[in-house]
């Protein structure tokens, strides 16, 4: 039996954290078209760095540690997959290329048969 508990609640600290993030987030949007007089570098400079604030921000919550971790994770299982090799990868390309062919093949074939039917039973074919 576990008798470890787990606090998941998020306080309202994290709450204040998360409102603090959006109203950066907010801000930024906003001052990216109020500064419209400014170069689009500046503009895009000031966005970027109130957007990266506000991550961090939000990334200091409960909520916030609980999405790091999963990303982290995930990046972990991306590194641990098998990728094919170049070979690998051209021959399935080149097997899929030739099924592709010969099923379109077979369908334009398909197609000009029941369209040489369909003229011959409609009184159309010369």
């Amino acid at each position: 039996m576990n008798t470890k508990t787990e606090n998941t609640g998020s306080t309202s600290m994290d709450t204040v954290k998360l409102l603090v993030s959006v109203v950066l987030l907010i801000g930024a949007i906003t001052g990216f078209y109020l500064l419209e007089a400014q170069p689009l570098w500046v503009r895009l400079l000031e966005l970027l760095a109130a957007v990266g604030v506000a991550i961090f921000v939000a990334l200091q919550t409960e909520p916030g540690r609980r999405i790091k971790a999963f990303f982290s994770a995930a990046h972990m299982e991306v590194r641990k997959v098998v990728w094919p090799s170049r070979q690998e990868t051209l021959q399935t390309t080149l097997v899929i290329f030739i099924a592709v062919l010969i099923a379109s093949l077979f369908l334009w074939g398909v197609d000009s048969i029941l369209f040489v039917l369909v003229r011959m039973f409609t009184g159309q074919g010369g």
